[in-house]
């Protein structure tokens, strides 16, 4: 008897839709000898079957399909054990059609439940991805149409997290040094130094300490913005430099520690000069005289204990006399610095000669591509 046509056509559909099941629910495993073993094949539908077959469709290039497939295998099975390895590949299927933003919702709660699963470290290695991506200036889509929207914040709040989630790890170290990087290149210096602290502390045996310590120093030099603020900065850059003279001191000398202490007391003695200047317009000689006093003890051969021994005598008259008594001896370091008698004060101030050198200030900090790795 023979059989229709629409019989035949059916009966080779369903041959094929059960070879590709069971081509889909095919597993293989390493044996012994690192040899590919297949091994019992699974119920097509199955969990695990109906997985396999959204991951699948994921490598095939079939993203819109593969999140089709995985949306309905969490509508079946909420509480299946896969769950964790659905919503990876659930992100994975969003990024890859361009949405790397909504992709985090899917590996955020990966890694805020199930922090025990397999998915977990993948999951973070994905955000690590997409906060660099957002780092390197990525913008965000608006309402899933034009890249308009800054992600900054998002880029900070990623790298921060990875750190937080995974402490000790390869991954977290590297999230460390991508933040402080990232601050360093935007001359956010007083980020940049903390960041680079903290990768210092958690990390002392990675291969880029080295990288931030320098990193570290001049974080801490370009924070200095000049005589009339705060010059705490310039402290912790000194202590630093004097560290690295102890612990690596060909370094030290191939990055002129030397040299960049000089033009650190420098500015310091700048400091105090400015200090000392500001109290003579207020009309307190007690106070810049202290201050002058500090500079010539602290800083003998700055530039900025020239300038005030120029106008040290024009201080001292307005004085009480205990004040007088217990100063330095102002006529002989005047008369041996700038080779001018005490007498000689009456002329103006203008025609002391003294060294014009300005005062040296720290050196900005260099551009990521110059400090040294």
């Amino acid at each position: 008897m023979a059989r229709p046509a629409s019989f035949i056509l059916a009966a080779l559909l369903l041959a094929c839709a059960g070879s590709t099941a069971m081509a889909q629910a095919e597993r293989y495993e390493l044996d012994a000898l690192d040899r590919w073993r297949k091994v019992a094949e699974s119920d097509p539908a199955s969990e695990e079957a109906q997985l396999l077959a959204a991951r699948k469709a994921l490598v095939d290039g079939e993203a819109t399909r593969a999140k089709k497939l995985v949306n309905g295998f969490l509508e079946r099975f909420p509480l299946s054990r896969y769950r964790a390895d659905a919503l990876l590949l659930k992100g994975d299927a969003i990024r890859t059609e361009g949405d790397e933003y909504e992709a985090l919702y899917e590996y955020e709660e990966i890694c805020r439940r199930y922090s025990a699963s397999e998915a977990f470290i993948p999951a973070l290695e994905r955000e690590y991805a997409i906060a660099c991506e957002y780092a390197d200036g990525l913008k965000r889509r608006f309402w899933g149409t034009v890249r308009i929207v800054n992600a900054d914040e998002d880029a900070q709040e990623l790298l921060i997290r990875v750190q937080e989630r995974l402490p000790g790890s390869e991954l977290a170290e590297r999230a460390c040094m991508r933040l402080a990087d990232y601050y360093f290149a935007r001359r956010e210096m007083i980020m940049a130094s903390e960041a680079y602290s903290i990768f210092i502390e958690n990390f002392p045996r990675s291969a880029n300490v080295t990288k931030a310590r320098l990193r570290l120093i001049y974080s801490y030099l370009a924070g200095f913005r000049g005589p009339e603020y705060d010059a705490s900065s310039l402290l912790e850059a000194r202590a630093k430099l004097r560290s690295l003279k102890s612990l690596q001191p060909g370094l030290a000398q191939q990055v002129g520690a030397d040299g960049i202490l000089l033009r650190i007391e420098e500015s310091q003695a700048a400091k105090l000069l400015s200090t000392a200047d500001w109290y003579i317009e207020t009309g307190d000689p007690i106070s810049a005289e202290l201050f002058i006093r500090r500079l010539v003890q602290r800083h003998p051969s700055s530039i900025a204990t020239l300038e005030a021994l120029r106008i040290v005598p024009l201080v001292l008259p307005k004085l009480p006399e205990s004040v007088i008594r217990e100063a330095p001896d102002y006529r002989t370091l005047r008369k041996q610095l700038l080779g001018v008698e005490w007498d000689d004060m009456s002329a103006p101030i203008e025609s002391v000669e003294a060294p014009a050198a300005p005062i040296a200030t720290p050196a900005a900090a260099p551009s990521p591509e110059e400090s040294p790795k």
